[in-house]
């Protein structure tokens, strides 16, 4: 085997002064929002869609934080977001109305997009009123992004669109999709890609159903039948989509949502043990814990390379697969030892089945495990 031609980035990034008063804020507001009956704690999952605990959010400077105040921010560092993130999750307040366009497509225009785009979809995030969904995957390709096919052909004013795309989140909630699609021809499989902001309202767009084995409608796909794409909705550069797609996967990535999603397990799975601490139950939940706050340091540490500037794709990459297994192994730990300790809780016993049945969808959210290994395998020079 070859010696690692590259080092891996993780750092001990500390969190500002402000952020425990943030924490503080944070929960005292979604408590206030639960007591109020703006979103149940049945939903247990960020991935729920309430615009008017967007909307909320977004009136409490809570969205786009991070941006420049100019268009709709708040102008604050990358690791009080973090906190923001971890507060939401941990309560599991359904944030999906605004997740994506928060955590990345707003920071994607907000790098490579016009003065002009920036001023017309940035200031409506931030007010938790505008949403957006990812245009990436494909049938036949998954996570190797270079082998799309969808398709934009230049026309006198704009593009027409025209592909399939696959596993797409919300695509039947959301406002705009960012698609990757080919827009020239070339040699290179990662060049004469481009992205393009398309309105989900257009003309030839079809939004078809992809339901999961609790028979939930998050996943969709999403055909685009010669669609019109006007030329001022082409993000960055011509030919630039590769470059482009690659730093935006670091902010899909590494966040605390690709561990902390079923926190909630977690949580009741220290409930139980306390109740009856053997020695097995003390054994399995403390290695859980432990894994989870190596994950967290980690994921601060990819948070802290962003808000240098840095774009963690290796980093970013092995956080979303060690997060993912512990994501899937959490259920299962939590399933073995109800039976082993004999635990009779019911309430407990749902939410382990709730978190078995959507465990599978971990391994496709934000890239593939094998393609994720792969990444990691290029950047520390192993192929």
């Amino acid at each position: 085997m070859k010696p690692p031609s590259c080092q891996l980035t993780f750092g001990q990034p500390d969190l500002p002064p402000a952020a425990a008063a943030l924490r503080h804020e944070v929960r005292e507001l979604l408590a206030a929002e639960l007591a109020k009956g703006t979103w149940a704690r049945s939903e247990r999952s960020w991935g729920g869609h309430n615009p008017e605990l967007s909307r909320t959010l977004g009136a409490h400077g809570f969205i786009g934080m991070t941006w420049p105040r100019r268009y709709g921010g708040s102008e604050r560092s990358y690791l009080e977001r973090y906190v923001l993130t971890e507060e939401l999750l941990a309560a599991g307040a359904p944030a999906g109305f605004h997740w994506v366009a928060d955590r990345q497509s707003g920071p994607l225009v907000l790098r490579f997009g016009s003065e002009e785009q920036r001023q017309r979809f940035l200031p409506p995030i931030t007010r938790g009123e505008l949403s957006f969904c990812i245009g990436m995957s494909e049938p036949d390709s998954g996570s190797d992004l270079a082998s799309i096919r969808s398709q934009a052909v230049l026309e006198p004013g704009g593009f027409r669109l025209s592909g399939t795309k696959i596993w797409t989140s919300n695509a039947h909630r959301a406002h705009f999709v960012i698609v990757l699609c080919r827009t020239s021809e070339s040699s290179n499989r990662h060049g004469g890609m481009s992205q393009l902001l398309v309105d989900l309202k257009s003309s030839g767009i079809s939004v078809r159903p992809i339901y999961n084995l609790l028979g939930s409608h998050d996943f969709n796909e999403v055909v685009f039948d010669q669609v019109w794409v006007p030329e001022d909705c082409l993000l960055g550069e011509e030919g630039s989509g590769w470059e482009q797609v690659t730093s935006e996967l670091a902010y899909e990535r590494a966040g605390p949502e690709r561990f902390l999603t079923n926190f909630h397990v977690l949580k009741e799975l220290v409930r139980l043990m306390a109740e009856r601490p053997s020695a097995l139950a003390q054994r399995e939940v403390g290695r859980l814990v432990s894994h989870l706050y190596t994950l967290r340091r980690a994921s601060l540490a990819v948070a802290g390379l962003l808000a240098s500037g840095a774009t963690p794709n290796v980093e970013s990459a092995l956080v979303k697969d060690l997060g993912t297994h512990f994501q899937q192994e959490l259920p299962q730990v939590a399933r073995r030892l109800a039976a082993d300790e004999g635990w009779r809780d019911d309430a407990f016993l749902e939410l382990v089945q709730r978190a078995t049945m959507v465990a599978p969808a971990y391994t496709i959210q934000g890239g593939t495990t094998e393609i994720l290994r792969g990444i990691v395998a290029r950047g520390l020079g192993l192929r």
